[in-house]
């Protein structure tokens, strides 16, 4: 037991090292020399866990599927609110977490990968499509809305907000997305429901990576539309 949890623990610091670097300095440039001992372990240990850097590659978006899986959760909310929420838990953790931030560039394949193992960027967007279209089922959108203008609405700014953030984390807070929610929901629900919605996401929301801190707290829609 003792041997398979130090097997774990390896591969976990071999995962969390290469997404550092690729996130850091590109797939291409990232060395295995570099990502093991970065990792504190031995360029046959790294060889035993991963045959090929395109193998650690996909490690690092396996990684990161099961972090978006987490933040695309089910949640005892509107399912907007579940879309506000889990859109703030997106943009902090392409903040906070190289992993995510990695798994989201090398899912997306390009000229530096041949081999794709999953598309988050295609995943996020076909979760973003089947929540809006539950809550158009659930009458939640205004009737001259439709559910696949406000799909790409959210999944436009999320990109826009990751690709912003390279430059200038400040597209990382809270605070731009809480703006860009407070601007959209009175078209997307029409005046009537806005209090229904929390701009800035759920209150009981947990924080990307840590257990509630009152990070998350949040105001509603009036008071954002109000400062």
């Amino acid at each position: 037991m003792a041997k398979q949890e130090r097997a774990i623990r390896t591969r976990n610091a071999l995962v969390e090292s290469a997404a550092a670097l690729f996130d850091r300095e590109g797939f291409e440039v990232a060395s295995l020399a570099t990502i093991s001992a970065r990792a504190g372990v031995s360029s046959g240990a790294l060889h035993f866990h991963f045959p090929s850097k395109a193998a650690l590659a996909d490690a690092v978006v396996a990684a990161a599927g099961d972090r978006l899986v987490r933040i695309t959760r089910e949640r005892e909310a509107l399912p907007l609110q579940t879309l506000i929420d889990a859109s703030h838990e997106l943009v902090q953790g392409l903040r906070a977490d190289p992993v995510l931030r990695a798994g989201f560039v090398l899912g997306a394949g390009g000229a530096e990968r041949a081999r794709v193992s999953q598309d988050l960027r295609r995943q996020w967007r076909e979760w973003v499509e089947a929540v809006v279209a539950r809550s158009e089922r659930a009458g939640l959108l205004a009737p001259d809305v439709t559910a696949s203008d406000v799909s790409a609405a959210v999944v436009a700014v999320a990109a826009g907000h990751a690709a912003l953030g390279q430059q200038d984390p400040r597209w990382l807070e809270r605070a731009p997305l809480t703006r860009f929610w407070a601007f959209l929901l009175p078209r997307v629900v029409g005046a009537a429901r806005v209090g229904l919605f929390i701009a800035s996401g759920a209150p009981e929301a947990e924080p990307y990576g840590s257990a509630a801190t009152g990070e998350g707290e949040g105001v509603a829609v009036e008071a954002e539309a109000r400062s």
